[in-house]
């Protein structure tokens, strides 16, 4: 091995020392179960390890591990998306009206109503569309500081009308069940 090569794979042990505990944080963000987050760490890490030389900023390799890791993660859920499982029964057939879901998107439209247009389009092409913040400061003409500042408290508002809301509710129901002792 070149002494080039022993510096690399150095330089990469090290890495990987002091940046562990952060990278597997990262993971357990993309998968619930640890021991899966583990293996998506560990394999994103051969991976990076075997394109370590061609990574020429390494302040930049948190990012790449992690672009690395959402990928590998995709490959897994589209993998496991198509597995079947053989069963001895087949299990009941519950049908979901989907109710739930259109009561949770109603409520999500009334509470983007509550936000200004700016903050509504970017909090839509970031989250929805799932645009970078980059392609969001094209996309609306305007820098990327004032997308992320614009992102920051459109959600910050979008939890604070959540929590009114909540609280709302929860009032009326103490209110309903007070009405209703009243009345027994």
């Amino acid at each position: 091995m070149a002494s080039s090569e022993v510096g690399e794979v150095l330089e990469f042990e090290e890495y990987v020392r002091t940046r562990q505990d952060a990278l597997l944080r990262s993971a357990r963000r993309l998968v619930p179960d640890p021991i899966d987050a583990q293996d998506l760490l560990q394999t994103a890490l051969v991976r990076t390890y075997g394109r370590w030389d061609g990574i020429a900023d390494k302040s930049l390799a948190d990012a790449y591990l992690r672009r690395v890791m959402i990928n590998t993660r995709t490959e897994w859920w589209r993998a496991r998306k198509l597995d079947e499982v053989p069963t001895e029964q087949l299990p009941d057939a519950s049908v979901d009206d989907g109710s739930e879901q259109r009561a949770d998107r109603a409520l999500l439209m009334d509470i983007l109503g509550v936000l200004a247009p700016k903050q509504r389009s970017v909090v839509v092409l970031r989250h929805w569309e799932q645009m970078s913040t980059e392609e969001t400061a094209a996309a609306l003409g305007m820098s990327t500081g004032t997308v992320k500042s614009t992102l920051h408290r459109a959600l910050a508002r979008l939890r604070q009308e959540l929590e009114r809301r909540e609280l709302d509710a929860h009032d009326l129901e103490r209110t309903e069940r007070g009405r209703e002792r009243c009345a027994a």
